[in-house]
């Protein structure tokens, strides 16, 4: 079988030797200041591929697509949630503005390894919480005293229970430490 389409290439059928797989030849063109003339080839030739090892590729890119979407940018090299950096997080309070006051939550990884956030729930004490999303992966955002997901719009408490929008568990509490002396609070993750 052969067929042009509008761009003049040209589709051959093979399945001399059993196979699904098509090969696919391309007349060359001259294209604003390259030439394919300059090569000595006037077609080019794509490789030919089996039906099934293409699906078999195609279905692994997706799966790979599929996890670092799912890990919302914050996975390890197995493609688990987590991140890398993952040691105990020492934080100096007095550089997040929001955990001035009890209540206050603010973001406190500094951009490595597990997203975490911290709360002021008295003057001494902290919690704390992964914002991996329990339900698929994402990176959870601080809005208005509270925690939402972006990609499916679960909704939590400060305390971290979930408490409204696509079912899920609860976030992740980290042990979080403080010491007053010296204004740190370390997190473990």
């Amino acid at each position: 079988m052969d067929r042009r389409n509008a761009q003049g290439l040209r589709f051959m059928a093979r399945t001399d030797d059993g196979t699904n797989a098509m090969t696919v030849t391309e007349r060359a063109s001259p294209c604003d200041g390259c030439r394919a003339a300059s090569s000595g080839a006037d077609s080019v030739a794509v490789t030919r591929v089996d039906r099934r090892v293409f699906v078999t590729r195609g279905a692994m890119a997706a799966v790979g697509a599929l996890l670092v979407t799912a890990c919302g940018g914050a996975c390890d090299s197995t493609g688990v949630g987590g991140g890398g950096g993952n040691g105990p997080l020492s934080v100096t309070v007095s550089n997040f503005p929001g955990l001035a006051s009890v209540g206050g939550i603010a973001r406190v990884d500094s951009g490595q390894g597990t997203p975490v956030a911290a709360v002021r729930t008295s003057a001494t004490t902290f919690s704390a919480f992964s914002l991996i999303c329990p339900h698929f992966g994402c990176t959870v955002e601080i809005a208005s005293g509270s925690f939402a997901c972006p990609c499916h719009g679960a909704r939590f408490a400060a305390n971290g229970h979930w408490t409204g929008g696509q079912q899920t568990g609860n976030l992740n509490t980290l042990t979080a430490t403080y010491d007053a002396t010296t204004g740190v609070l370390t997190i473990s993750r």
